[in-house]
């Protein structure tokens, strides 16, 4: 059974005014538990209104959604039980921080879920380690923090809640390099070691090809598609089409078989790539 489904879910801004837009239209949507979903799109396709439905922060202005098989708007559902099933973290969360440490920060959500002391201290030592942040920062000021740490402060809060489904929209946002790489290896080995599922909302089609399980293309508040990537990265000229840009090693392959050359375009990772010109060498041989 899906963890998430969506049933012709619509959000429209500013009913009833000149202005009136729908910001996704009829998404019908299913995720698998377990799942590493890359959201893609560019702006204004309608990735964050859709991941603001699934923890509730929006109300559809009509369709459903589900949240493992339960209806989060169903007058028996309460709301405040399907945030901390579903954990979500916004762009720049380290602009959210107030405690007075970080220890604090990231004990606050399980806090509030009525968690002991013993359970908080466990959650928040564990999180802590798995996204590097070392425990003698604990007790430090989140504010003496580099804006990476900062950044995995914030997101630890949301791990520490242990939610079922964890969202991310744009987590690397603002980034330089390394601290992207960072941030996205740490949700890798956090989404190895909890089998959670996870949402990772990206404008980096080179990041979502490294570590997403399954890709979700939104395009002009639709759902373009919904695939394992080597089925999307297959529709890579639809999706340079649609503005998108896809990975530069899909890039090279595309340009390489409009040159001529008899070799397929669905390469997505340098690993993928090498597999495919061994291949392709070893027919011309």
């Amino acid at each position: 059974m899906a963890i998430i489904k969506t049933e012709n879910l619509t959000y429209t801004y500013g009913i009833g005014t000149p202005f009136s837009k729908s910001a996704i239209q009829n998404v019908n949507l299913e995720i698998e538990e377990g799942e590493l979903v890359g959201i893609i799109g560019h702006t204004g396709s309608g990735k964050s209104t859709l991941i603001q439905h699934l923890n509730g922060l929006l109300k559809p202005t009509s369709g459903k959604v589900f949240i493992d098989g339960q209806d989060i708007w169903d007058k028996d559902v309460k709301i405040r039980d399907i945030r901390f099933k579903v954990g979500l973290v916004f762009q720049y969360p380290e602009y959210q921080i107030f405690e007075e440490t970080v220890y604090k920060d990231i004990a606050f959500g399980p806090k509030n879920m009525g968690l002991d002391e013993k359970e908080i201290d466990r959650r928040v030592n564990e999180i802590t380690d798995l996204l590097g942040l070392g425990r003698e920062n604990l007790q430090k000021s989140p504010f003496e923090l580099s804006g990476g740490q900062k950044r995995r402060t914030a997101i630890a809060g949301v791990m520490a809640m242990e939610p079922k489904i964890l969202i991310l929209d744009e987590p690397t946002a603002g980034l330089d390099p390394k601290g992207r790489d960072v941030i996205l290896d740490r949700i890798k080995e956090y989404h190895r070691r909890t089998k959670s599922t996870v949402l990772l909302v990206s404008h980096s089609m080179e990041d979502v090809a490294k570590f997403a399980t399954k890709i979700l293309v939104m395009n002009r508040a639709e759902v373009f598609c919904y695939d394992d990537p080597p089925e999307v990265f297959k529709r890579a000229k639809e999706l340079t089409e649609i503005g998108l840009s896809v990975p530069q090693i899909t890039r090279v392959f595309m340009a390489l078989k409009e040159k001529g050359v008899d070799i397929r375009t669905d390469v997505y990772t340098t690993d993928f790539a090498v597999k495919t010109i061994t291949e392709y060498l070893s027919r011309r041989s």
